[in-house]
């Protein structure tokens, strides 16, 4: 039991600015956990608002008509006043719910948020989720309103990066989404601090064909780093390619070091 007397519900998959037009008429949110969240899976959504997050399961609400779902907010949320949902609201077993006959069956104010849209474009997670696919994150960060990252733990990988190119990280990442397979500027955070980083995330062409996520940090040489890494996404460098040799590559690499120097000097 809560005291809260206003709760915002919905998924807030990215817990973008569409999101926080919500998040800002409410004292708590209700997030539906779909096991689908791939811009902030799970309990990361709380990373991003100080406000109490409670965890709906859909897999244990998804057979409850919209009238036994409102019997478990008022038996959760005692002492609720409003709720505030998104225009496009539905709740109750196959959807049957909207904003309208919730407002009918908890007899509290129902505050409606309007679509929101930044200049022409609609903010919706799926949009983020298509700009990331395509390699756009200027307009991926626009639209969460913060930089958009992964977390993954370091893991063993080739071995070859610090002998004969860079030293990388590579980091085992799942659950999440990941951008279109290139080179990204990023920002890397490692040893309880963030360092400037470029990032290369698909399969390896050049050399062993693999799957990886790698992070080179720029202009430091680090001690043996362990546990969980978080990257953010800056500015995107350039599609994944197959190289001829390890000479071609490395010299490409330099090329992208640069202008990953170049991107990180223009955002901070």
């Amino acid at each position: 039991m809560t005291s809260y007397k206003s709760i915002a519900i919905g998924t807030f998959d990215g817990l973008h600015i569409a999101h926080q037009a919500l998040l800002s008429r409410a004292d708590a949110l209700v997030i539906i956990e779909r096991n689908a969240g791939v811009l902030t899976a799970g309990y990361r959504r709380s990373f991003y608002t100080s406000k109490p997050c409670f965890f709906y399961h859909f897999d244990k609400i998804r057979a409850l008509s919209p009238e036994k779902f409102v019997a478990k907010l008022k038996e959760d949320f005692p002492h609720l006043e409003r709720i505030v949902v998104g225009y496009d609201f539905h709740f109750g077993k196959n959807k049957a719910g909207n904003a309208e006959l919730l407002e009918r069956l908890c007899d509290k104010e129902v505050l409606v948020i309007d679509e929101v849209c930044l200049g022409d474009i609609p903010v919706h997670s799926r949009t983020i989720r298509r700009f990331l696919f395509e390699g756009n994150i200027a307009q991926a960060n626009a639209l969460l309103g913060r930089t958009y990252s992964i977390e993954g733990k370091v893991i063993k990988g080739q071995g070859l990066g610090a002998k004969s190119l860079v030293a990388t990280l590579n980091i085992d990442v799942k659950y999440q989404q990941l951008p279109l397979f290139g080179v990204y500027a990023t920002r890397s955070y490692v040893q309880h601090r963030w360092e400037d980083s470029i990032t290369f995330l698909g399969h390896r062409q050049s050399t062993d064909g693999a799957f990886a996520v790698e992070s080179h940090i720029l202009d430091k040489s680090l001690a043996k780093i362990e546990g969980k890494i978080q990257i953010q996404f800056i500015a995107f460098l350039r599609t994944n390619q197959k190289f001829e040799s390890l000479e071609k590559l490395k010299i490409q690499i330099a090329k992208d070091i640069k202008k990953a120097k170049e991107a990180l000097a223009q955002n901070f």
